[in-house]
């Protein structure tokens, strides 16, 4: 992954779009495919790049009348954390609760192949 040249000037949607394309891989692919599943999801959506670190370019964050969710990227997985997760139903389980933070996220992995 290269290193972001975010500057202060740019969109917060130009931010996200230089992120998946930094990112180059799976990653950045399944980031875009979180984003539009977002979108479609709420098309008043917006999209904002909060927490810039000297450490850390930013994260790509939507929201609508408050946070919705955080997209992360590492080197192993694609983070969505979901701000108030913990008091959504999710009967099948695919979110991971963090009960003392009242927010819930959901992890990407890259697809293993089978042998």
């Amino acid at each position: 992954m290269k290193k972001s040249g975010a500057s202060q000037g740019q969109s917060a949607a130009a931010l996200i779009s230089n992120r998946i394309t930094e990112l180059g891989d799976w990653r950045g692919k399944t980031l875009s495919r979180m984003r539009t599943l977002i979108k479609q999801a709420d098309p008043d959506v917006v999209e904002e790049w909060k927490w810039v670190k000297p450490t850390k370019p930013g994260t790509p964050i939507w929201s609508h009348d408050g946070i919705i969710c955080t997209g992360e990227s590492y080197k192993s997985v694609v983070k969505l954390t979901f701000a108030k997760g913990a008091s959504l139903k999710d009967p099948a389980r695919p979110l991971q609760l963090e009960p003392r933070r009242k927010r819930t996220s959901r992890d990407r992995h890259p697809r293993r192949r089978r042998r």
